[in-house]
């Protein structure tokens, strides 16, 4: 085995998501919901699965919440038994019109159906069974939408599945709310942020009192699971400010949002699946069910909003598939591209390495030097012969 001329400091490209804990039972779709226990410790940690009792404010979220839904659904469906509050007056609450819709798909065809009644979830399942199990969103004139949202009015309609750009977004975006909610009830956390990525999601939150480690990986995991086997349903609600400040008076970063981000006197959505709550404009899967395969793959700190001067947070990573297939082709392609990882190539060929002497430079060894010095004499040769427009991007490494 060769010998290394200069010693290495560096390593290779760090992949938590093969190397850290996980939790070992794999997602399921049983909606067994599960019993009643005393908090375990997760693995390889002495933390409980879950805080109990849980923090005070879920059930100050949830009463809230429950309020302002039946407000929304007697506005929807009509009651002569609910009155609720439109400052300043108050409104004896009515149905909305029902009327005949006409739901035009991309192939032209149309389908008939009830305003305020027929949802793109219902469309779907008309026009196969297999099309409703697969999608994961829709797009109503162009907008994305809850499947089942209600339509309210004749439209255009799109649904979209996970290989869908968009649909794969909203898939991610409603598996970050089930990591959000798996971190309020492993830790007690507050929330920030939870948006998806190119390559999965993340939520960063405050936690006080821990640091987040590799070691909670098996611990969300199981908690998330859990909620995934619920088939816990997708809410949306339309909240006021006013009514928004007072649901989330316990998080100080959502007070910083709602404050600085909606307008006074005007509204936004907050979605809910099983006990989390969230400020959020959505849309979302229907229900946590459709996720097939969730994994943590890191963390790291962060700043609220990513702003040095403020408040530091902790920051988790995950992804999901509606195929467990497709999670183990997930860690195939990991684990292909650590052994790519041009760190454990350039030591192992000895063309260059890298040192804490100066993190991020390379240093050429001889074998490497001879290579660069090539690419270097190709370029002075070939630039004289391009365009003079041409020749600027022509620039050594």
């Amino acid at each position: 085995m060769a010998t290394h001329p200069v010693a290495s400091s560096s390593h290779p490209a760090q992949i938590p998501a093969l190397e850290s804990p996980h939790a070992s039972v794999g997602t399921t779709n049983d909606v067994k919901k599960p019993k009643d226990k005393k908090p375990k410790a997760a693995e390889g940690s002495s933390h409980p699965l879950e805080l109990q009792p849980r923090p005070d404010f879920f059930d100050h979220r949830i009463k809230i919440f429950d309020e302002l839904k039946a407000e929304q659904d007697a506005f929807v469906k009509g009651s002569s038994h609910v009155v609720f509050i439109i400052h300043p007056i108050s409104v004896l609450s009515t149905a909305q019109p029902r009327e005949q819709i006409t739901v035009t798909l991309p192939d032209g065809s149309e389908r008939k159906g009830t305003s305020w009644e027929t949802s793109p979830m219902d469309i779907a399942k008309e026009v196969s069974k297999s099309l409703s199990e697969r999608i994961v969103i829709a797009k109503v004139d162009g907008e994305l939408w809850d499947l089942d949202r209600p339509l309210e009015k004749s439209v255009k309609l799109e649904v979209l599945d996970f290989e869908h750009p968009e649909g794969k977004k909203v898939f991610w975006h409603s598996s970050a709310h089930v990591l959000g909610e798996a971190s309020e009830r492993h830790y007690g956390c507050h929330l920030c942020l939870g948006p998806p990525t190119d390559d999965g999601f993340f939520y960063e939150m405050g936690i006080e009192d821990r640091p987040v480690s590799n070691t909670d990986y098996p611990a969300l995991e199981k908690v998330a699971e859990s909620a995934i086997k619920e088939k816990q349903k997708f809410e949306r609600l339309v909240v006021s400010k006013e009514k928004l400040l007072e649901m989330f008076n316990y998080n100080k970063y959502k007070q910083y949002l709602i404050e600085s981000k909606i307008p006074d006197g005007t509204s936004t959505t907050v979605y809910r699946c099983g006990p989390m709550i969230d400020l959020c404009v959505g849309p979302h899967i229907p229900h946590t069910g459709k996720i097939k395969a969730f994994m943590i793959t890191k963390n790291s700190a962060s700043y609220f909003l990513g702003d040095p001067t403020k408040e530091s947070l902790q920051r988790i990573y995950g992804i999901s598939f509606p195929d467990k297939k497709q999670l183990a082709e997930y860690k195939v392609f990991l684990a292909e591209a650590a052994k790519r990882d041009h760190r454990k190539i350039g030591k192992e060929q000895e063309l260059f390495f890298f040192n804490d002497l100066s993190p991020g430079s390379c240093f050429f060894l001889p074998h490497g030097t001879r290579i660069y010095n090539t690419l270097v004499e190709l370029m002075r040769v070939r630039r004289p012969q391009l365009p003079f427009t041409q020749r600027k991007i022509l620039i050594p490494f």
